[in-house]
């Protein structure tokens, strides 16, 4: 394709993967931080499930497309040989903090907004200002200071890129093999772990919730990588991520004069766009406020922890989560992990009421570890 079509195509097709996401985000609840809270508070492992499927069905068909050298995933950032293991740790307990006291992730702050939450709008205004601080501003030194100090340079070992199956390589294992045997390890168990389930196999909501939203990442993957391929301006090639396209999207809307809509614009504004419809036509749209003053404190706090812990783990519980997960990168595992480590931590806050209290459970709980 030549420039003029590409730079329609792609983020045209960015709405329509947007608006699919935000529709079926707010049809079917899909919700990451749902799913740790319902862990958490009630036993229900139905939603994490969902996440879970979606990330198996991601990594298989975005693993296809690589292998088919359809979309090179080493131009991704997930894949980049410089490993900021720091940043993925820091930044996802920040993110999995954050999203508690905000009442929802990145893309379910989107979708809660497109149905009338007006608790959502002030939320995704204070995570981009935020993550724009920490990408271009005040905050970015901080950033850029904690990489210099802790990225392992993985070209300096001989690595093309940070993905599992390259580190399987090293104990030698062929490209492919190396491949299909990660992709069949952590793909295949997500399988058997949620389809195990019989609660969840019943669930057909949750179950064609996961199966979605791992099918838009793949397609994502290949509108930038292939449709969007250009060897003159090339689209970046990415997937599905809420936080620093939410920043984009405010000094789009700030500096509109000369300024280009790229794809994480189209999707942000897709999924809104999503959401209100599928809220419009379900007769769901409601326009919510705050309950009073510490309501506003905690969703304010969470907009922040949200916007700089997803610059520093360069994604949120989608973008790393899911899209950076489908390309197998050891850096998007760290930050999973770790987002949703903070999820919990955030989960006992909210019912213990203070840091001292949840530090003092956990203190209880390492203690009578090592009893053991």
């Amino acid at each position: 394709m030549d420039e003029i079509d590409v730079s329609l195509v792609v983020p045209f097709l960015g709405v329509v993967l947007g608006g699919l996401l935000g529709a079926t985000a707010q049809r079917t609840q899909f919700c990451t931080m749902g799913a740790v809270s319902d862990v958490y508070f009630i036993g229900d492992w139905n939603r994490f499930r969902s996440w879970m499927l979606a990330i198996a069905v991601a990594i298989v068909g975005t693993q296809w497309l690589h292998m088919a050298e359809i979309v090179d995933l080493r131009d991704s950032i997930y894949l980049s040989t410089d490993l900021g293991w720091a940043g993925a740790i820091i930044g996802g307990l920040m993110f999995g903090f954050g999203m508690t006291l905000g009442g929802g992730c990145g893309n379910k702050t989107l979708v809660r907004l497109g149905a009338g939450n007006l608790k959502s709008l002030v939320v995704a205004l204070v995570l981009a200002i935020f993550a724009y601080m920490t990408l271009r501003g005040l905050i970015g030194l901080g950033r850029v200071e904690l990489e210099t100090l802790t990225v392992i340079d993985l070209a300096e070992r001989e690595m093309k890129t940070q993905g599992i199956p390259d580190f399987l390589m090293r104990v030698g294992l062929e490209a492919d093999v190396a491949r299909i045997l990660t992709v069949a390890v952590i793909a295949g168990g997500l399988f058997v772990f949620c389809f195990k389930s019989s609660s969840f196999r019943s669930a057909k909501l949750d179950v064609a919730a996961g199966l979605i939203v791992g099918s838009l990442i793949v397609l994502a993957w290949l509108v930038t990588g292939y449709i969007g391929f250009d060897e003159f301006e090339p689209t970046p090639v990415t997937s599905l991520s809420f936080v620093a396209p939410v920043a984009e999207s405010l000094q789009y809307l700030m500096t509109f004069t000369g300024a280009k809509i790229n794809f994480g614009i189209a999707v942000v504004g897709g999924i809104i766009l999503g959401s209100f419809m599928a809220a419009k036509v379900a007769g769901e749209f409601r326009i919510e406020s705050f309950v009073n003053a510490a309501d506003m404190q905690r969703h304010l706090s969470g907009g922040a922890l949200m916007g700089v812990g997803g610059v520093l783990a360069l994604g949120c519980t989608i973008g790393q989560g899911v899209s950076g997960m489908s390309t197998l990168a050891l850096g998007s595992l760290i930050a999973l992990l770790s987002i949703i480590a903070g999820g919990v931590f955030g989960m006992k806050y909210l019912e213990e009421g203070s840091f001292k209290a949840v530090c003092m459970d956990l203190f209880k709980g390492a203690k009578s570890l090592t009893k053991v």
